[in-house]
This record gives C-alpha cells, sequence and structure tokens, in this order.
C-alpha cells in the first residue's frame, strides 16, 4: 500500500477542494490516460486496486504511470466512541483529486488493450472519470 515513509506533521485538517487540477492535468508519459471528472479523495485501496486491474487487463504488456499519491492523512476516531478527547488516530491515507487530475497513464500496448484496461480501473474509483489519449481524443462516463 502507498503511503509517506515519514512526515511533518502526523495529522492534517480537511481541508477544501476548490477548483481545477492546474498540475498534472495533462498525459505525458503514455499514450492514454485516466482523466478525473469529478472531486474527491482517492485512498490509497483505490490506487492499488485499480492500478492491478490494469496490469491484469494488459498481461504484462506496456507499461503503467501511477500520477496521484496518497500523501494526506486521513483521521478516524474509534465506532461508538464519545465526544471529545482529541483528534482521532490516522486511519488511512488518501490523495486530493480535483476535476482534470490525470490518474494513471498507460504506454506501449495497442488502443483496444489500453482502453479496455483504463475502464476496468474506473470501476474501482468512487467518483467519475473519462479516458483520454495524447492528440487529446476522450470518452466520457
Amino acid at each position: 500500500m502507498l503511503m509517506p515513509k515519514r512526515v511533518k506533521y502526523r495529522k492534517q485538517m480537511r481541508g477544501r477542494m476548490k477548483g481545477n487540477s492546474l498540475r498534472g492535468a495533462d498525459v505525458n508519459f503514455g499514450d492514454y490516460g485516466l482523466k478525473a471528472l469529478d472531486r474527491g479523495y482517492m485512498t490509497a485501496r483505490q490506487i492499488e486496486s485499480a492500478r492491478r486491474a490494469i496490469v491484469h487487463e494488459m498481461k504484462r504488456r506496456g507499461k503503467v504511470w501511477v500520477r496521484v499519491f496518497p500523501d494526506k492523512p486521513y483521521t478516524k476516531r474509534a465506532a461508538e466512541t464519545r465526544m471529545g478527547k482529541g483528534k482521532g488516530a490516522v486511519d488511512h491515507w488518501v490523495a486530493v483529486v480535483r476535476p482534470g487530475r490525470i490518474l494513471f497513464e498507460i504506454g506501449g500496448t495497442d488502443d483496444a488493450v489500453a482502453r479496455a484496461a483504463l475502464n476496468r480501473a474506473r470501476y474501482k474509483l468512487g467518483f467519475k472519470t473519462k479516458i483520454v489519449s495524447r492528440d487529446g481524443l476522450g470518452e466520457g462516463s
């Protein structure tokens, strides 16, 4: 599972996710990419699950780039705990995803395999995405 090796502060505030993604909004490494259309948190489990789905569909052909990293700690209180007593412990790690962000990229494989692999990864995520290519032609959901 992806997580930072060490962080300066153990706990962070949630913050706001307004605006669109400015960085990481273009397909830079591969030929096809999976672009976020909604905003939300992408957990480390979702990233790994989608990555495995892509690799399984591609059958060890081509290359996969993961363009998001879960660097935000998400805290949670234990179930049936009374209020007070401070902030909860870190439960899992998330990546903040804004609209326009490229999540995964695929290169070195043909069009049909790449689209099938990215389509399978779309089911693992909790927000709307679309498949885009380097030349800009996309397919929405």
